[in-house]
């Protein structure tokens, strides 16, 4: 007999692409790709991070990301710094100019995210976030523990 969790990995992939579909949909008015509103919203929470920890963030490959930074870099978006203790390495930064653009990509999550929790009570959300999470948690550790 099957496992009714059979499936959960590609219901979770499923939810993911719809998700990223959605998002895309409503931020092609902001003028944004993908991986530049990936970028900038992963900057916001980890300001000062390197280019090489960005790029494992984003999985893309470090020169695919320097391409990106670039362009932000251009618009204005997103400042390279050099780290005090590593010549070699760049910090990035947003700039004043990318905090209107956060706001607007903040405000399309937010609808994108009351649209796919439509008709879920707040402690039906609340168990599937602590769900996830528990998820998650699982396997840091299980790719720590392989490390």
């Amino acid at each position: 007999m099957d496992s009714p969790y059979q499936g959960v990995a590609v219901l979770l992939v499923d939810v993911a692409r719809l998700l990223r579909r959605n998002f895309n949909r409503r931020a092609q008015a902001l003028g944004l790709t993908q991986p530049q509103w990936q970028a900038l919203a992963r900057l916001s929470q980890n300001q000062g991070m390197n280019q090489a920890c960005l790029a494992d963030l984003l999985e893309v490959q470090p020169i695919t990301l320097t391409r990106l930074i670039d362009r932000l870099e251009a618009a204005g978006w997103v400042e390279r710094r050099p780290d005090p203790a590593d010549r070699r390495v760049q910090r990035l930064y947003l700039t004043p100019k990318a905090e209107p653009l956060l706001d607007d990509i903040r405000a399309i999550a937010a609808e994108t995210r009351e649209e796919a929790l439509h008709g879920l009570s707040e402690a039906e959300r609340r168990r599937m976030v602590g769900s996830l999470k528990t998820i998650k948690g699982n396997l840091v550790r299980a790719e720590v523990s392989r490390a």
